[in-house]
C-alpha cells in the first residue's frame, strides 16, 4: 500500500471553529495511526475575503489544540507551494487547463453576470433548480477568438455529459451514487480573473500532492461528484473519499456560528481557560466510536486507536455537558503548579492581585469545582467582593424561612467573637457541631443556612476549608 497522505485545507476567511477543528484533527489521527503524513494547505484565493493574520489563527490554534504537521506554509516540503495563491503565481494549474480546452473536455465561456442572472431568474419563475443551459458551449473557434480580440471577460467551464453515472465508496457513507444530469450543469473551473474555482483548483493540488485519502464533512459531498469527473476528464487516480456527518447543537439543527448557546471558536476555548488536551479529547469523539465504554483518552491512545471505519453516520451532537465534564476531569488530574499556572493569570487580570499563600490556597480550593480557567473568577466572589446575598429560588427561600436562621447566626456569632477562637478548618467542623447540637439541625438544613450566613451562597467546596480562608473579621462582617 502506498504512504497515506492526508490535508487539511482552510481558508484564511474566519478562524479556526469547532467543525474545522474536528476535521484537522480526524486527518491527524488517521495520519499518525497509519505512520502516514498529515499536510496543512492553505487555499486563499478567496482574497475579498480572507482576514489578517487569518492563516496564523488557524496554524496557531491547531497548535494549541496539539495538532502537528508534517508539511505547510511554515514547514515546506516537496510538495509545496501550500497556498493557492502562490501555486496560481507558479502556474501549477495551467497545464490542466490547457489540457481540457485542447481535448474539447471544457470550454471559454463569455456569458456575463448579468446574463446569468436573468437565466437562473427564469428557471426559478418556472420552477426548475437553476442550471447553466451551455449558451457558450458550442461557439465556433472565429466566434471565440473575435471575443477575446474584443476584450471580452470570460470564465472556462467543464463540460458535464449528460446523464453520467459518477459513484464512489464513501469510508463513512458507503457506496454513493449521483448522476450528471443531477450536477448544475457546466460548471466553471477558473474564474474570471483567472485563478481556479475551488472545485478544480482542489483535485489539481490534491493531485499534485500525491493525497490519499480525503475526509471533510458532509456538506462538501456535492462538490464530490464535481470533481471526481475532472479526475477522470484528466486521466488522475482519484483518491479516497470520506464524508463525516454534521455537527448539532442540543435541538439536533446543523451547527451556527449564530448559535449562541454553544462557544465556536478554538480561540475562545483558549482565552477562557479551557485544557487543549481535554478539547483534543472531546473533539475526537464529536462523530467517531472508539470502540470503548471509556471518554477519557491521551492524544496517544487515540492515535492508536483511530479507524476511520467507525466514523458515524449520524450526525455527532455537541453536548455542552460533556465538553463540562471532560475538562473538569482534566482540570482535577492536573498537577498543583500547573493548574494555578492556568488559572491565577485569570484573578490577577479581574482583581489585580498578586500570587501569595491566601490567593494559592482559594485557587486550590476550586480545583476540583471548577470547569475551565476562567470560572475561578465567578466563584471566587466572596473573597475578593462585600459580601452579597444575589441568590432566588423556592429552596433558598425555604432555608431563610426555616425559623432557625437567627438562632443559627447568633451560636456562631457568639463563638467566633470570644477572643481565644481561632478560625481553622478544625475549628469550622467543631463549630458547626456547635451548631448541630443547639438547633437539633442535621443534613442539608444544617448546613444550607451557615453557608448562606457566613458566604451568600448555597454550594460551594468544603465550607471549613473556606471559612478558614475567609478569615474572622471577614466572617464576622459577613454575619453582621
Amino acid at each position: 500500500m502506498d504512504k497515506i497522505r492526508v490535508r487539511y485545507a482552510p481558508s484564511p476567511t474566519g478562524y479556526l471553529h469547532i467543525g474545522n477543528a474536528r476535521t484537522a484533527l480526524f486527518n491527524y489521527l488517521f495520519a499518525k495511526n497509519a505512520n502516514g503524513d498529515f499536510i496543512i494547505r492553505v487555499e486563499d484565493t478567496d482574497i475579498a475575503r480572507n482576514i489578517e493574520n487569518g492563516v496564523e489563527s488557524q496554524l496557531s490554534n491547531l497548535s494549541w489544540l496539539g495538532i502537528d504537521w508534517n508539511e505547510s506554509v511554515d514547514k515546506e516540503g516537496n510538495y509545496g507551494p501550500y497556498n493557492q495563491l502562490k501555486r496560481v503565481e507558479e502556474g501549477l494549474y495551467q497545464t490542466f487547463i490547457d489540457k481540457l480546452l485542447e481535448e474539447e473536455k471544457a470550454y471559454k465561456c463569455f456569458c456575463t453576470s448579468e446574463e446569468l442572472e436573468e437565466e437562473a431568474t427564469r428557471q426559478k419563475e418556472a420552477g426548475q433548480i437553476p442550471k447553466y443551459q451551455g449558451k457558450c458551449r458550442h461557439l465556433l473557434k472565429e466566434e471565440i477568438e473575435e471575443k477575446e480580440k474584443s476584450g471580452i471577460d470570460y470564465t472556462i467551464r467543464f463540460k458535464v455529459e449528460n446523464d453520467i453515472d459518477i459513484k464512489w465508496d464513501d469510508i463513512v457513507k458507503g457506496n454513493v451514487l449521483f448522476n450528471s444530469n443531477d450536477v448544475s450543469g457546466d460548471f466553471n473551473i477558473v474564474k474570471r480573473d483567472g485563478i481556479p474555482t475551488y472545485n478544480f483548483a482542489v483535485v489539481i493540488d490534491d493531485h499534485l500532492m500525491e493525497i490519499s485519502h480525503v475526509l471533510r464533512g458532509e456538506d462538501h459531498i456535492s462538490n464530490t461528484p464535481k470533481q471526481i469527473m475532472i479526475y477522470n476528464a484528466l486521466g488522475l487516480s482519484v483518491p479516497k473519499f470520506g464524508h463525516m456527518a454534521l455537527i448539532v447543537n442540543q435541538e439536533g439543527k446543523k451547527l451556527s456560528k449564530r448559535d449562541g448557546g454553544i462557544i465556536q471558536f478554538i480561540g475562545q476555548y483558549k482565552d477562557l481557560g479551557y485544557i487543549p488536551e481535554a478539547m483534543f479529547n472531546f473533539i475526537s469523539l464529536l462523530g467517531w466510536s472508539t470502540g470503548t465504554e471509556e471518554e477519557i483518552f491521551s492524544k496517544e491512545e487515540l492515535i492508536k486507536l483511530f479507524d476511520a471505519n467507525r466514523l458515524s453516520k449520524s450526525s455527532a451532537k455537541f453536548d455542552v455537558a460533556k465538553l463540562t465534564w471532560i475538562n473538569n476531569m482534566y482540570m482535577k488530574s492536573l498537577d498543583e503548579d500547573k493548574y494555578i499556572e492556568l488559572v491565577y493569570p485569570f484573578l490577577k487580570e479581574e482583581y489585580n492581585i498578586d500570587l501569595d499563600k491566601r490567593v494559592e490556597k482559594i485557587l486550590m480550593l476550586y480545583k476540583n469545582q471548577i470547569s475551565y480557567g476562567k470560572e475561578i473568577v465567578e466563584v471566587s466572589t466572596l473573597f475578593f467582593k462585600d459580601f452579597e446575598i444575589s441568590l432566588e429560588g423556592k429552596e433558598f427561600l425555604e432555608t431563610l424561612e426555616s425559623g432557625k436562621v437567627e438562632e443559627i447566626k447568633k451560636i456562631i456569632t457568639n463563638k467566633i467573637s470570644e477572643k481565644k477562637f481561632e478560625l481553622s478548618a478544625e475549628n469550622v467542623k467543631e463549630l458547626i457541631n456547635l451548631v448541630k447540637e443547639e438547633t437539633g439541625l442535621k443534613g442539608k438544613n444544617l448546613f444550607m443556612p451557615i453557608r448562606i450566613l457566613t458566604t451568600g451562597q448555597m454550594h460551594g467546596p468544603e465550607l471549613s476549608d473556606t471559612l478558614e480562608i475567609l478569615g474572622k473579621d471577614n466572617l464576622l462582617k459577613n454575619l453582621k
